[in-house]
């Protein structure tokens, strides 16, 4: 059963996502907070598997709540999806560098919202991965540029091309198909890659790989 924790300041949003939610025999809404700080204390005492975060919230808003859940090492399995509009994609870079799993926007359909919240709780994709190439390709240039990252610098070549098609956002089988590998494989690479680079999930590597100067926005076209 994965667990969800609803966080958003609209209780009619929440009754929405949970109505949706609570339908599925796989998932169930453990708790709602209405601000970032209840956020924050809910993600403690209920150790969710995933926290649906508005980011407009009173008090503390979503992405402060969302760094501090990620910064909890009691809280290393929970993984955050940032709620959020179109017109609030400026956050959506500083939410996957704080460490969020990935984001849906609000008007999604009720069956990828459900997707969503399945595959950030096993830890294996982005939500929406297009989507987010375009946003972090966006506002990776409103960065400092790129600098040589370590945790990079430990990967074969191998490893690095792989690392760069997830940033790209391509899932694994496409992965393994673009470099004539068996599914398990490219499997196989992403989980060491992420291993080696100490990173929590895919949403951090695509980060570090635009961070650390590996790949340049549209590179993959």
């Amino acid at each position: 059963m994965i667990r969800v924790l609803l966080a958003d300041d609209q209780a009619l949003v929440r009754a929405g996502l949970r109505w949706i939610l609570d339908n599925e025999d796989d998932l169930t809404v453990v708790g709602e907070a209405g601000d970032g700080a209840d956020a924050v204390r809910l993600a403690g005492e209920l150790r969710p598997d995933v926290v649906l975060m508005d980011i407009r919230m009173p008090r503390v808003d979503g992405l402060e709540a969302a760094r501090r859940i990620i910064a909890d090492a009691r809280l290393a399995e929970v993984r955050v999806v940032i709620l959020t509009t179109f017109d609030l994609d400026e956050y959506v870079y500083g939410a996957l560098r704080a460490g969020a799993s990935g984001f849906l926007v609000k008007d999604t359909e009720p069956v990828e919202l459900i997707h969503g919240v399945r595959v950030v709780a096993r830890g294996d994709a982005l939500i929406s991965p297009t989507i987010t190439r375009r946003l972090i390709a966006e506002f990776a240039g409103r960065v400092a540029p790129p600098e040589p990252d370590p945790r990079v610098g430990v990967l074969t070549d191998r490893e690095r091309e792989v690392m760069a098609l997830v940033a790209a956002g391509l899932s694994n089988d496409e992965i393994a198909v673009r470099l004539g590998l068996s599914p398990a494989t490219a499997k196989t690479h992403v989980s060491r890659i992420m291993t080696k680079t100490e990173v929590r999930d895919r949403a951090q590597l695509v980060v570090l790989a635009y961070e650390s100067g590996m790949v340049t926005p549209g590179w993959l076209g």
